[in-house]
């Protein structure tokens, strides 16, 4: 799906107020969740890499503590996203989806 902030899927699709937008830049595939209840943390959090979520994946694993990352990232459904674009759309799109955020 498609909308002004980018490409995204419902990462709980039980919940369809909460969108996780996909990109690739320089070749990574990134994410970033909008909450429609909660707008601000659209702007408190950035453009995560992939291979960061993994490194959140395993320090979960070795420490069992708070959620699995990895249940709200689908790298799959990302790249799937992606392809279906057209190469470099995700990137070069205008609008909020392509422009820089501040950690």
């Amino acid at each position: 799906m498609k909308d002004e902030r980018g490409l995204y899927y419902y990462p709980a699709p039980q919940n369809t107020r909460i969108r996780m937008y996909v990109r690739e830049q320089f070749g990574t595939v990134e994410f970033r969740m909008h909450d429609l209840d909660k707008p601000e943390f659209w702007e408190r959090h950035g453009w995560i890499p992939y291979e960061e979520i993994e490194m959140a994946a395993a320090h979960y694993k070795e420490n069992r503590r708070g959620a699995d990352p990895m249940a709200l990232y689908d790298l799959n459904v990302a790249q799937r996203l992606i392809v279906d674009e057209g190469p470099g759309s995700s990137a070069t799109s205008s609008g909020p989806a392509s422009s820089p955020a501040s950690s």
